[in-house]
Parts: C-alpha cells; sequence; structure tokens
C-alpha cells in the first residue's frame, strides 16, 4: 500500500501528476482484488490522509477510475467497484513468433497522415543496415472501437509496393509474415514510459500516464532492416507473462492445430 510518506516524496521527485500516482495505486488494488467487484472503496477522507495530498486531487483520481469503468459512484452512499470489471490486460506481449502473430493479427489500425515523415528509421546497435528506401506509416490500433496503441513503422520500400493494398489496410506484421520472405532476425524490446501530449490524446490517457513501448525490428537475411516498428501501449491493457517449464509448442504442432 503507497504510504502519504512515499507518495509526497514521489510528487517532489517526479513529473506525473498526484492524481493519478493516486489513481494508479487505487487501480492496482482493484486488480489485485483487494477491493473486490461491489465492495466500496476507502472514503474520500480516508484516501486524503493516506495519500497525503488535497481533497481534489482524491477526486481527480476517483474520476479517472470512473472513467474507466473501474468504479461507480453513488450519491450520498459512497464509491463502489464496478460489478462487472474484467481483466482489461488482454494484450499479452507473447515471446513466441507465431503467438505474436495470432495475438495482433486481427487488431485494426487507424492510420494518420504525417507531414513530414522521417524518411529513414535510426538504427541502433545490432540492428541491421538500412535499406535503400523505406516507407513510413503511423496509425492508432483499435479493440472494440478504443484505442490502445500507436504505431509508427519504417517498411522497406521493395516489402510495402509488394503488398500495398493490404498495408494500407491491416496490421503490417502479419502481412509479412505471410510474404514468404526470407526472415532471419526478429527482435522484440519492450520498456516502460510515459505518454507525452500527442500519445496521451490519440490514447484518450491522462498526461505522462504510463505506457508499455515495444520496439520490433525484422531483418532478412542480408542484414537488411525490413520492418522497424516502434509502438506506445497503453500500460492497462498489456501484460508479459513466460512459462520457463513449458515452453510454446513447435511450429509444426501450431500449423496443424490452424489446418484442424
Amino acid at each position: 500500500m503507497t504510504s502519504m510518506k512515499t507518495l509526497n516524496s514521489t510528487e517532489r521527485r517526479g513529473k506525473i501528476p498526484a492524481y493519478i500516482q493516486v489513481a494508479a495505486a487505487l487501480r492496482r488494488r482493484i486488480e489485485t482484488g483487494e477491493w473486490k467487484p461491489g465492495e466500496q472503496i476507502s472514503t474520500l477522507e480516508q484516501l486524503e490522509v493516506e495519500f497525503g495530498v488535497a481533497r481534489v486531487t482524491v477526486r481527480q483520481a476517483i474520476e479517472l477510475l470512473e472513467s474507466e469503468s473501474l468504479v461507480r459512484r453513488q450519491q450520498g452512499r459512497g464509491t463502489f467497484v464496478n460489478d462487472t470489471v474484467s481483466d482489461k490486460r488482454w494484450l499479452e506481449l507473447e515471446t513466441s513468433w507465431e503467438m505474436v502473430l495470432e495475438s495482433i493479427r486481427h487488431n485494426v489500425p487507424k492510420f494518420i497522415k504525417v507531414p513530414n515523415p522521417p524518411p529513414v528509421p535510426l538504427l541502433r546497435q545490432a540492428e541491421g543496415r538500412l535499406a535503400e528506401e523505406y516507407v513510413f506509416l503511423r496509425s492508432v490500433q483499435l479493440k472494440d472501437g478504443k484505442p490502445y496503441g500507436v504505431v509508427n513503422l519504417h517498411l522497406s520500400k521493395p516489402v510495402f509496393e509488394r503488398e500495398k493494398a493490404r498495408f494500407l489496410k491491416h496490421t503490417a506484421l502479419p502481412i509479412v509474415a505471410d510474404m514468404g520472405l526470407n526472415i532471419a532476425h526478429a527482435h522484440q524490446v519492450l520498456v516502460i514510459g510515459t505518454a507525452a501530449p500527442e500519445i496521451a490524446e490519440l490514447l484518450e490517457v491522462s498526461l505522462s500516464a504510463p505506457t508499455a513501448e515495444v520496439r520490433w525490428v525484422l531483418r532478412d537475411d542480408s542484414d537488411t532492416a525490413i520492418y522497424v516498428a516502434d509502438i506506445i501501449y497503453r500500460s492497462d491493457c498489456v501484460k508479459m507473462s513466460t512459462d520457463f517449464f513449458h515452453p510454446h509448442r513447435p511450429k509444426e504442432e501450431v500449423r496443424k492445430s490452424k489446418k484442424n
């Protein structure tokens, strides 16, 4: 449980607004089951004392949770956890190539026009060499009409031209995987960040809300980076799990299961 002393020192050190920090602590109590569906949460007065913040800060935190359909306020009674609260972290960042493709194959992108797109991606050490030319695509990924991710993608132009119509309608990674290209390396990196103003607006989250930032790089057998994507997800929809003693099924088994 976040203490008053801890929160106050965090406010002095960090740039994340106090109400977002309070909301994050309360959200965690709901997600872990400390506050169960239908249960009344602590009062405004109790939370004000516990976190050492102003009443208006607590109200803002509750309003944020209410906008996420996690709690409901009842006049004269208090605030209660919604009865229909379910696991919002539906997007699992997989560690298997086949499972990654299946998890995003049916995502719906909403493309955004970029006036002056960066001509080439900035490649880091061990991410291969640049292709001669790239196409830049930016999109907001949607599920049930709600935004959950912003994608900045550099795609090798020859690859893009082969399936141009599909790339302009669907999520790119499964299309690349189905093209029969000689992909020698596929690399994913995850870091935790916070939402800048533009990202906060696109994802419909508060400024400086936590985000999960994923970088994908695919290289062909000539070590050329043909697919470079930087994806920023809402943190409240993402989870990552790894089973160290029961690895994913081999490719052959996955393919057989799809046919049946």
